[in-house]
């Protein structure tokens, strides 16, 4: 019998990194189902209150941590874009800003594989995580 050619081990699960935006409950939950966090609130002073988008993105990708965040106008402006052009990488943030805790995490947890698979693919790219898919949204 023939082997297919295509890899069936799992992809490892990258390190990402957390904008304060997403809280403190959710990182939590997630970690807690197995992810790989590291919260802008913990790396910057100040609970990274006057960090700018494109700073915490360029930090975290310059770790090799993938950017998670609510908010999906960060693809919006080039200048908050400009850390993904340069490490070719890629971003994630919720579709939907107004969900209960409970809901961003399971839809940022059953994407799990999705997201993986994008990390996977570079970029630059920005997928919104939605009720039941990813979906590209830049460029």
């Amino acid at each position: 019998m023939s082997r297919s050619k295509r890899s069936v081990e799992p992809l490892e699960l990258p390190e990402f990194c957390v904008d304060r935006n997403l809280g403190r409950a959710v990182p939590a939950h997630l970690i807690a189902l197995g992810w790989r966090l590291h919260l802008i609130a913990d790396v910057f002073p100040d609970d990274a209150q006057d960090i700018a988008d494109e700073d915490w993105i360029r930090y975290g990708l310059e770790h090799q941590w993938v950017p998670l965040c609510k908010d999906g106008r960060i693809k919006g402006k080039e200048h908050e874009r400009r850390p993904l052009l340069d490490h070719s990488a890629v971003l994630f943030y919720l579709d939907n800003q107004q969900l209960r805790i409970d809901e961003m995490v399971r839809r940022i947890h059953r994407a799990q594989p999705e997201i993986v698979r994008a990390v996977g693919r570079k970029g630059p790219a920005a997928y919104a995580i939605g009720e039941l898919a990813i979906r590209r949204t830049w460029p």
